[in-house]
């Protein structure tokens, strides 16, 4: 089924909280690009699409066949907020041939969408975006990278307000992905292990130099670094607390530090530690990140839209675009000084 420019992108949980910031990021991007505000609560589902202007309001049933939409509508491109259970709304992009791009699928939990490409692997091009921030670490760090020969660690970790867990999607998301496993994935030594006790937990020190203790993340940016980089170990970390702006008595804001072993294109030893923060927390990034992924699977950037294919973050995306959308939206990067130890 071809897709057609004056068809709307659909965003299904487009009045969430994160949702809502993705629609005005990509209004911000693309004033005539046709939106769709997918949900089931139409009273701010219309007054979202009004304020955005161009866009409609769409109920969208999850679960039931075709979404529950009518056989007439069309749709150039299904964006999803929340998990989706089902899986109906990639099955909905699948039947449509339009791509699809999700944002709350954990590492543990990719195989349903993985067997829907493998058993239709013509008729989509699906970007799972579940990375931290819809790929704002994984991207930023491999722009950091960008004058490594090899590298040989990875350590990342973010650090989520306590304020700042926005609405009840994404709070699930935390439940779920947090209580579903009672061991984390990360790579060391070249191998892949599932960790549990004390080796799953790691202290960092944050911007304002307040040390914090996180606990191991296996998510998408572990599988998006390995398949970028080989890094022989690699580990994601996250906490839940007070950020260093609030610590300053300011709004919460969403922090995240990247830290890299290997060696240089000149042959030496190189380690460097980056932090990253957004003073209006996470939402914006996250929000950056969805609209810079509709922007190139339908390629209005200029380039060609993406073929049907299973993608990463990584895959699709260049760092270093990225890295300078994050800076123009508000992200601030700060060079930091290494932590003990590679």
């Amino acid at each position: 089924m071809s897709r057609r420019i004056e068809d709307p992108v659909l965003l299904i949980g487009g009045s969430g909280v994160v949702g809502e910031k993705a629609a005005g990021t990509l209004r911000r991007l693309y004033p005539e690009l046709p939106l769709a505000i997918g949900g089931r609560d139409m009273a701010k589902a219309t007054a979202i699409a009004q304020a955005l202007g161009k866009a409609e309001a769409t109920r969208v049933e999850l679960g039931k066949a075709g979404l529950g939409l009518a056989e007439s509508q069309r749709f150039r491109a299904v964006v999803t907020f929340l998990k989706d259970d089902t899986l109906s709304s990639l099955r909905y992009a699948q039947q449509q041939g339009v791509p699809h791009l999700g944002i709350s699928t954990a590492a543990f939990e990719i195989a349903p969408e993985v067997a829907l490409h493998i058993n239709a692997p013509e008729r989509s091009a699906i970007l799972m975006m579940s990375n931290w921030l819809a790929g704002s670490a994984t991207l930023s760090l491999l722009h950091l990278v960008r004058d490594f020969a090899t590298v040989r660690s990875i350590r990342i970790a973010a650090v989520l307000d306590e304020q700042d867990m926005g609405g009840p999607a994404a709070h699930a998301d935390y439940v779920r992905q947090t209580g579903a496993v009672t061991s984390a994935l990360m790579r060391e030594s070249g191998k892949w292990l599932w960790m549990q006790g004390e080796r799953a937990q790691r202290t960092f020190t944050m911007l304002d130099g307040t040390p914090v203790t996180g606990a191991a993340f296996g998510n998408l940016d572990l599988l998006s670094m390995m398949g970028a980089t080989d890094a022989e170990s690699i580990r994601f970390d996250f906490a839940l607390g007070e950020t260093s702006s609030r610590r300053r008595r300011e709004p919460f804001s969403t922090e995240i530090l990247l830290e890299v072993s290997g060696q240089g294109r000149d042959g030496s030893p190189r380690h460097v530690r980056q932090g990253i923060v957004h003073p209006a927390g996470q939402a914006p990034l996250t929000a950056l990140g969805v609209a810079l992924g509709v922007e190139r699977l339908l390629g209005l950037d200029g380039a060609t839209p993406v073929a049907p294919g299973l993608y990463l973050p990584n895959s699709l995306l260049d760092p270093a675009y990225f890295v300078q959308r994050m800076q123009e939206f508000g992200a601030r990067f700060h060079d930091l000084e290494p932590e003990v130890g590679p």
